[in-house]
């Protein structure tokens, strides 16, 4: 099938990708012309595991292009999906601007049928928007899909490649055959190709992410209990997520969730909700909790030092908002910077992969280190802000001879207690 996706970031270069993988013809589109030439020429803009490999090899057999001109790759395809960033505007509802300005391009370049899928995560009643758009200067045949991602970072090439459901929205059957023709690769084992109607898939995807960040949140809310009443919140998880009502994942009690989805999705679901005039409780307390537990993390670390951080050198770990990501989009490890430098501390940091969108955003404001070892030089602490496997099993001798104090601050809870103490370090994680 030939294919167009226009917008190369996380979602669309990742579609696009695993759909070359299985024999399609993608032609991706981007406006940015230096990313468009480095992509042309093998570069590949993003870190993800295991899609620079699958990047190249559709490269140089010729299925997988890039381009800067929509109509070149529309005329070209048959289906096409808008993989286009939809940020927050003023009060926290989706931006559509960008999903709107290429519809209406597209009205004015289709000249036969066309199937187009909004890949991106997009408000209730989007895809009827993208209809009228397209419908005021197109005089062809046309079908509009919502055909929501649910790629996590740090998976999404799994995650697409073998998803655990496909859900796809639209009410024609011309499209559904389409649909289900494209995706057919990928659902072998038998997970469903979900069908239902556009304004219901829209839903399902903020629906989900908003779910995944009430676990995250509420998880949040027991750690800070545990700390009161003297639970270990590490063996609550285990005593709930062994209930398979309840399951085992994003139980894990921490510092909060970042990244490019779930503080955007949860606010633009509950500026729906607004809008339609209805109270959504439970996301207005989700993204509440959410902002407490980095500023309370923070407060931990600032009490310790009789908020006295002037002059203090805090050595960070981990800057993306995940691991095996180099997205800092939202993370809380510069939330907690800023508040460092705030106060007059010195900081240093380090991260596997997010160090350059790091010094994009901080610039000379820290130091960063060549590894996890260097940043813990005459550190008077460190903070840990994101799980990376590198960070689990370090040489503490090591880190205890660098660092000027034997002190950590662990958000997200990578220790066992009971081995710091032997260790002589100063320990404190959440919730335990």
């Amino acid at each position: 099938m030939n294919i167009a996706v226009v917008g190369t970031g996380y979602v669309g270069l990742v579609t696009g990708t695993c759909f070359a993988e299985t024999g399609n013809n993608v032609i991706c589109v981007d406006i940015d012309k230096e990313k468009v030439k480095r992509m042309q020429n093998g570069s590949i803009p993003i870190y993800e595991p295991h899609l620079e490999g699958m990047f190249q090899r559709n490269i140089k057999a010729k299925r997988l292009s890039f381009t800067t001109n929509l109509k070149e790759a529309i005329d070209k395809s048959l289906v096409i999906f808008l993989a286009l960033p939809t940020p927050p505007d003023e009060n926290g509802s989706a931006d559509l601007s960008h999903v709107l300005d290429v519809t209406n391009q597209l009205g004015k370049i289709i000249k036969e049928y066309k199937v187009v899928i909004n890949k991106s995560t997009v408000p209730v009643g989007t895809a009827e928007l993208v209809q009228k758009a397209i419908s005021k200067n197109c005089k062809s045949e046309f079908d509009v899909v919502s055909n929501p991602e649910f790629l996590r970072e740090g998976f999404a090439v799994d995650d697409f490649m073998k998803p655990d459901r496909v859900v796809v929205g639209t009410s024609s059957e011309r499209a559904k055959k389409v649909m289900e023709d494209l995706y057919k690769p990928f659902v072998r084992q038998g997970n469903p190709i979900l069908f239902m109607d556009e304004k219901s898939s829209e839903l399902t995807k903020y629906a989900a992410n908003s779910f995944l960040a009430t676990k995250i949140s509420f998880m949040n809310e027991i750690a800070n209990l545990c700390e009161k009443v003297g639970a270990d919140v590490d063996k609550v998880r285990m005593g709930i997520g062994s209930d398979e009502r309840i399951g085992k994942r994003f139980l894990f009690a921490g510092i909060g969730y970042g990244g490019s989805c779930f503080p955007k999705d949860v606010l633009a679901l509950a500026k729906s909700a607004e809008e339609n005039k209805y109270d959504f409780k439970i996301l207005k307390s989700v993204m509440e909790v959410n902002k407490h537990q980095r500023e309370l993390f923070f407060e931990t670390i600032n009490k310790h030092f009789k908020n006295k951080l002037k002059g203090k050198k805090i050595a960070i770990w981990g800057l993306a908002f995940k691991p095996d990501t180099d997205d800092i989009r939202e993370a809380p490890a510069l939330y907690l910077i800023e508040n460092f430098l705030k106060a007059g501390a010195r900081v240093s940091a380090y991260d596997p992969e997010a160090m350059n969108n790091a010094k994009k955003e901080l610039g000379q404001k820290i130091n960063f280190g060549n590894d996890h070892y260097e940043v813990l030089k005459g550190a008077d602490a460190l903070v840990i802000c994101t799980e990376w496997s590198v960070f689990r099993t370090p040489d503490f001798d090591q880190v205890k001879k660098l660092m000027k104090a034997k002190l950590i601050f662990d958000g997200r809870n990578l220790y066992a207690k009971e081995q710091m103490k032997e260790l002589g370090f100063g320990y404190s994680s959440i919730g335990r």
